[in-house]
């Protein structure tokens, strides 16, 4: 092994010795570069491979050739390339091609083989990379798709991208993506052809020799390929996603008539293809060749006779396919146009109608998804209408009993409103609702009695609260018991709660980290305390959490009433304790700390 590493160090030195005699790099800097260099070529020459020395001597290489760079730039030297940066190219793609051949699956190996390529070496270079990792990963579109768009934009091959989109198809001939880059490459192949012919003919230049068909400049290709993809993946969605593609390009106004035709004919019953269709109308002007509006009446009036288009388009689409997704295609386009800011009153009511006229149409026809009727309460709500948002509130939680989001939206209601009923409606929906389920309600019931009642009110929710939840949920729950109780009445109500539910498992890292904070906030912080605190906190996470142990340690040094001696002992427990790389973590942690560096 020894003689091989010394032939590759011999092979670099007619670059270093170009480095030194031009002037970029100085002897000791060389002398460095040899030892890394020396260092890094035992570790990928060695019997047991790992991947990470096949990354870390790319790095180093990539560093090298990137400082190189910033120096020839600082001296303007731009000659003996061949001889120096090309020479560490050559070799770098040698250690990437060992080690893609070693860890054939590492998607992510290849990557990085691939960025590399594209920066430092040339185009047919890269294709062969390319062919390697699609042979291997031939079951992963998502590469096909890259190789092809950077034969398209960077080779500007045409007929290679489009070979590599037929091959793709052959091993994922369902996939959408797939259909949908290739659409969009036949198109801009097309786009592309049009501008030279225009070039030339603007140089008036002969072009009848040139083969420019026409059906090829129309996007006939691009035609062929959204016909045998509808046929072959069916939904609204693909459709819309190919006109979407096709209506960037200007010239293929007549492929654009046709796919939203076939869309209309074929999708029919699909909540998609109407709401697609009506959002149309926003960008269709009212009169074809009309000016567009200068005044701010005239744009208020145009927005306003396109909205309505729209909606005219919904109503007829809600009475050929009354479905609650219709209905909420409908009206996320209404909360979107209420939304959309505007200067015009008017325009900003005849939205706040639409849209309630809308939501009210859905809720009679029960096709009110649950969603909706929060963002209809919501809206009742921020216009102060606290009776109706009181109704739709109401109504929504008989439809969605078993829903906590619909009744913190009553309650949000009753609260925003200072009804009496707060209390009595909290004990209805435990009742109605699962236990596992009711933790965000529990929450906004001791935060709203925390400003409306007492705090003997506040305290017994948060104790009825702490019975029912059980499991992960109630950790959150007993942080903020914490957090109120200490918020208001002080410390020695919070070391009280804290004493209460010290037994109460399970406990996060932050209950035990909220008490040690409390205690350093008093006047008279008592060491007994936070050692109590620690300890505790220990007994639960010590076998995980480096940084409570590396806490102690620096509180015991700290603290006027700390005891140093007892770090050593703290140090031994958390070795026994922690595992894995949490040890790992902590011993560095404290060499550090030792060092005055942490």
């Amino acid at each position: 092994m020894a003689e091989i590493i010394q032939e590759r160090i011999e092979d670099r030195l007619p670059e270093l010795e170009q480095l030194e005699r031009i002037g970029l790099f100085s002897r000791a800097e060389i002398k460095a570069i040899i030892k890394k260099a020396s260092d890094l070529e035992y570790k990928i020459q060695r019997r047991t491979l790992f991947k990470e020395d096949f990354i870390n001597y790319v790095q180093y290489e990539i560093n090298l050739l990137e400082l190189i760079q910033r120096r020839r730039a600082r001296i303007g030297y731009s000659f003996k390339k061949d001889e120096i940066e090309n020479s560490i190219v050559h070799r770098v793609q040698g250690v990437f091609r060992r080690a893609s051949a070693k860890w054939k699956d590492d998607v992510q190996l290849w990557l990085s083989y691939v960025v590399f390529c594209k920066k430092w070496a040339t185009k047919a270079q890269l294709s062969k990379v390319f062919s390697a990792m699609l042979a291997i990963h031939s079951n992963k579109p998502a590469l096909w798709i890259m190789a092809a768009k950077w034969e398209m934009e960077d080779r500007l091959s045409s007929e290679s991208a489009r070979q590599l989109f037929l091959r793709a198809l052959r091993f994922h001939p369902e996939c959408p993506k797939l259909y949908q880059e290739y659409f969009r490459m036949e198109l801009m192949h097309a786009e592309k052809l049009r501008k030279e012919k225009q070039e030339f003919e603007t140089a008036k230049m002969d072009v009848e020799n040139l083969e420019y068909s026409e059906e090829i400049l129309k996007g006939e290709l691009a035609r062929i390929i959204y016909k045998n993809s509808v046929s072959i993946i069916k939904g609204a969605e693909f459709h819309v996603s190919l006109l979407s593609i096709a209506q960037l390009f200007d010239f293929a106004k007549d492929l654009q008539r046709e796919i939203y035709d076939d869309l209309q004919a074929l999708h029919t019953d699909d909540p998609l293809t109407w709401d697609y269709v009506a959002r149309r109308e926003l960008e269709m002007e009212s009169q074809p060749g009309d000016e567009p509006p200068t005044t701010k009446q005239a744009k208020v009036a145009e927005a306003t006779r396109r909205e309505e288009r729209c909606c005219a388009v919904y109503e007829e689409a809600v009475k050929t396919l009354p479905t609650e997704a219709m209905w909420k295609c409908y009206l996320n386009f209404c909360m979107e146009r209420f939304t959309k800011k505007t200067n015009s009153q008017l325009l900003r009511e005849k939205r706040l109608e639409r849209t309630m006229v809308a939501f009210r149409k859905a809720h009679e026809l029960r096709l009110l998804p649950e969603v909706q009727y929060k963002q209809w309460s919501e809206l009742l709500l921020q216009h102060n209408l606290f009776k109706e948002a009181l109704e739709v509130a109401g109504a929504g939680t008989e439809l969605f009993q078993d829903s906590v989001m619909m009744w913190q939206v009553k309650l949000q209601v009753l609260i925003a409103s200072e009804s009496p009923d707060v209390a009595m409606v909290f004990e209805e929906a435990f009742v109605r609702l699962k236990p596992q389920i009711c933790l965000p309600l529990w929450i906004s019931w001791a935060e709203w009695s925390e400003g409306a009642k007492s705090q003997e009110d506040t305290e017994a929710i948060f104790k009825k609260a702490v019975l029912a939840v059980m499991g992960a949920d109630s950790v959150t729950l007993k942080d903020k018991y914490l957090d109120w109780a200490y918020r208001s009445s002080g410390y020695k109500k919070a070391r009280a709660v804290f004493k209460s539910l010290q037994e109460s498992r399970p406990f996060s890292v932050d209950f035990f980290r909220k008490m040690i904070q409390f205690e350093k906030e008093q006047e008279s912080c008592k060491m007994a305390n936070l050692r109590e605190y620690y300890e505790r906190a220990l007994r639960e996470f010590g076998s995980v959490d480096s940084d409570l142990w590396m806490d102690y340690i620096k509180e015991e040094l700290d603290h006027p009433l700390g005891r140093p001696e007892n770090c050593g002992q703290i140090y031994w427990r958390a070795m026994k304790m922690l595992q894995g790389e949490a040890a790992e973590l902590f011993v560095a942690k404290h060499a550090m700390h030792q060092a005055g560096h942490l």
